[in-house]
Parts: structure tokens; C-alpha cells; sequence
């Protein structure tokens, strides 16, 4: 899914028709500027994939630690094809990065399986604030692009 620019978000294959799919997304409101980015990238994506608005159910959490929770009660629901988790970790002087991170994808990936529908994994974990803002529609592309892009992959 790269290039030679390093825009991540330039694919490789073509986007999957989502026409058929009802989406969750889950969102952080936590590090807003970057998660909104994010979010925004993914719906532009899933709608150029024939995703109709009605079919996308979003719900926004405080921070990266509850997106697994969120999920899960979406992912529960057997209208819900798949999930797409957006979060933002930027490191701090603390430990924190770390135990919100691994906590985050751990959790994630357990309500995928859990529930055998893809749940990805959208969140982004940076050394800095710039980090992330060239990866929410920067230099290096929009990773709510790529998490959208991943979840219909996966569903096709």
C-alpha cells in the first residue's frame, strides 16, 4: 500500500465495492484534531466504496483505551459486518504510551476474534504530535484512509 513518496495511502489494488456492508466505527475523542482526521478519511473512503452514510454507525469513546469496549458492542451486533477502530497515542515522558497502546491493540484484536468479523486497527502511535499530523492527512497520507481500505479488504 506504499509508494515511493511514502504517502501510505496510495493502494495497490482497488478499492473493494461496500455497497452490501453495514460499518462501525469507533472513534477517540482523545488527540480530536488527529482522530477526526482519521475518521474522516475513512468514511470518504468507505463512500467511494459504494458504503451508503445509513450504513456506517459511528460511536466516539473518550480515549484509545475504550475503543476495544465500543467495538465489541458493535461488533456483538450481527447487522455489523465489521469495525474500524480510530485512536491516536502520541508518547508522552511516561510509561503510559506504552500500557495504552499495547492495552488498545490487544483489545482490538481480541474483539475480531471474539466475534470473527474484522475489527482494525486505525490508531495511530507516534513519538510526536507532527507524527501524527503527517499521518491524518499529511505527507504520509490519511491511515483512517488505510484502516478503511483494510476493513473492506478483509469483508471481501
Amino acid at each position: 500500500m506504499s509508494s515511493a513518496d511514502k504517502n501510505l495511502s496510495v493502494f495497490s489494488s482497488p478499492l473493494p465495492d461496500g455497497s452490501t456492508y453495514r460499518l462501525g466505527i469507533v472513534c477517540a475523542e482523545w488527540n480530536d484534531k488527529i482522530t477526526s482526521a482519521l475518521y474522516k478519511g475513512a468514511v470518504s473512503t468507505l463512500q467511494q466504496a459504494n458504503v451508503m452514510p445509513r450504513n456506517i454507525v459511528t460511536r466516539y469513546v473518550p480515549g484509545t483505551f475504550e475503543l476495544a469496549l465500543a467495538a465489541q458492542k458493535l461488533a456483538k451486533n450481527p447487522e455489523i459486518d465489521g469495525v474500524i477502530c480510530i485512536g491516536c497515542v502520541v508518547q508522552g515522558e511516561t510509561p503510559h504510551f506504552d500500557f495504552i497502546s499495547q492495552a488498545a491493540a490487544n483489545g482490538i484484536m481480541e474483539v475480531g476474534l471474539k466475534f470473527n468479523k474484522p475489527v482494525i486497527f486505525g490508531v495511530l502511535t507516534t513519538n510526536t504530535m507532527q507524527q501524527a499530523e503527517d499521518r491524518a492527512g499529511g505527507k504520509h497520507g490519511n491511515k483512517g484512509e488505510e484502516a478503511a481500505f483494510s476493513l473492506l479488504k478483509m469483508l471481501a
